[in-house]
């Protein structure tokens, strides 16, 4: 990982400040991944970081490159915080079809994690490259059928 990212929306850092000591250290460790992998990932450019339904959010806001992610604490059960995807797209039934039996997923718009377990970054980088490149890899699956269907033609 790299260099830490400081915070430039006070509001966020106020949400992770309220958190308890583990769960803080949980969801900076997501937020620090999210920017590592968006910051190694070719067209997703800079992440604007800001609050969605009260929680820390991430959005390829200058190159719409991806979907929205979204990180927070389960407070229904104690010990357990989410990512979050866009239920909307096919992210999270995507990952369930790659990753299951690493993840445990909430319907088609959350991986689960447990404060008790690792978690498997490298897979979680994975996905969290395809939420950060879905428009991108959109584009292109279009693209590609727009050809097909000239050459079928």
């Amino acid at each position: 990982m790299t260099k830490r990212k400081d915070f430039g929306n006070s509001e966020v850092a106020a949400v992770f400040d309220s958190c308890p000591k583990q769960a803080k250290a949980k969801l900076l460790f997501l937020r620090q991944l999210i920017f590592d992998v968006a910051s190694q990932t070719d067209g997703v450019g800079e992440l604007e970081e800001t609050l969605k339904w009260g929680q820390p959010s991430y959005l390829t806001t200058a190159s719409k490159s991806g979907s929205l992610i979204r990180i927070g604490q389960i407070k229904s059960q104690a010990g357990k915080y989410a990512m979050y995807f866009h239920c909307q797209t096919t992210l999270v039934d995507t990952f369930k079809e790659m990753y299951r039996g690493k993840f445990e997923f909430a319907g088609n718009r959350s991986i689960i994690f447990s404060a008790a377990n690792d978690v498997p970054v490298k897979e979680l980088r994975h996905c969290i490259s395809m939420a950060l490149t879905y428009h991108l890899d959109k584009k292109a699956k279009s693209s590609y059928s727009k050809a097909d269907d000239r050459a079928a033609s």
